[in-house]
């Protein structure tokens, strides 16, 4: 998913801050230096690590470590402090950062992670406990709502649909429900959430916390309204898709009472601070390109099998890492239209 219309500002890093980054240990340099990617729960956490061993079973003078982060807000955040090397985030959230817009309008970042390759994609849609009363989106009007924990970017994209004039009027008698997502199949469980976000990677399943109320607790799909097609359709931060078999598509172990649902669409990347290497972050890629089997046989999430999708969540205007860019050069995959960002002003780019 390509997100077009974003605005350029000119936020200048200080040479100083980039030297405390420096100086966090983390940004490695030289080969051999381990590169620490940021990672959040769930799928996002499985693929991380089953990057890791595919970079130690076929990675030439580079060391991979997946570190537990906050979401992909938390990781974007992360990464801009100079805690991680690189972090596995969507688009959405890097759109976002970049124009200082939604959570980042009172916390800039100054530090945007680059681009690298894409992850995997993220389908969104709702399902409501059988029990209850609500059958389609309108019915959530006065409802007890989780849309995943708070500073998860499917949350924050979900919110945000929600809230296109089409439905806002639904979403706002909605009773929002926060709390993170090790506590949520519980609380369905016990029936004090009534309707809750499912997501997970066409053909893969769903992510843990959705897989885990779907062994605790009977649901059903919420139907979507022609005005919940259109708000998604018109929000630029997210895709659009369809789907005819949910049980095989998203490996559902019950009946939720629908085979076509409509999702929001997140497309989930490895990216990178300015600062890591060149030659790590083009090995990195290669390694995805070349051994990205190596990572499905550990975790079938992980998707792109080949250049073209490696790079197909290309954001426009937005920079990509240079050890990313040179490797798809070499490889004749490169976009003349895609921008190779500057270490040299790293800040600049927000």
């Amino acid at each position: 998913m390509a997100i077009g219309n974003i605005s350029r500002r000119s936020v200048l890093q200080t040479g100083a801050a980039i030297g405390a980054l420096g100086a966090a240990g983390c940004l490695g340099g030289g080969g051999g230096d381990t590169v620490r990617m940021g990672a959040s729960a769930g799928g996002t956490w499985d693929v991380g690590l089953a990057f890791e061993q595919a970079v130690s079973d076929h990675g030439e003078d580079v060391a991979y470590s997946t570190i537990e982060s906050p979401g992909y807000v938390g990781t974007t955040n992360r990464m801009s402090d100079g805690q991680v090397d690189g972090g596995i985030v969507d688009t959405n959230t890097m759109s976002k950062a970049m124009n200082g817009e939604d959570m980042f309008a009172d916390s800039s970042v100054e530090m945007l992670p680059w681009q690298g390759f894409l992850a995997f994609p993220y389908s969104i849609y709702v399902v409501a406990r059988s029990d209850t009363d609500i059958e389609t989106f309108d019915d959530l009007a006065g409802a007890t709502v989780y849309p995943a924990e708070p500073g998860y970017s499917t949350r924050s994209t979900t919110l945000d649909v929600w809230q296109m004039p089409q439905v806002a009027d639904i979403y706002e008698e909605m009773d929002i429900v926060d709390m993170g997502v090790d506590d949520a199949p519980g609380a369905m469980e016990e029936g004090t959430i009534d309707a809750a976000i499912a997501y997970g990677t066409p053909g893969v399943g769903n992510t843990g916390f959705v897989v885990e109320y779907d062994s605790r607790t009977d649901v059903r799909y919420v139907e979507h309204t022609d005005e919940l097609v259109e708000a998604i359709q018109e929000y630029s931060g997210a895709g659009f898709s369809e789907y005819d078999d949910v049980v095989e598509d998203f490996q559902w172990q019950q009946d939720i009472g629908a085979d076509g649902i409509v999702s929001w669409d997140l497309e989930v990347t490895f990216t990178f601070h300015p600062e890591t290497s060149t030659d790590q972050v083009y090995e990195l890629t290669r390694i995805a390109h070349e051994h990205g089997d190596a990572v499905r046989d550990a975790e079938p999430r992980f998707t792109p099998e080949s250049l073209d999708e490696l790079t197909s969540a290309a954001i426009d205007d937005y920079p990509w890492h240079p050890g990313a860019a040179e490797y798809y050069q070499d490889q004749d995959a490169w976009n003349d239209d895609w921008l190779v960002g500057d270490p040299d002003e790293a800040g600049s780019y927000n």
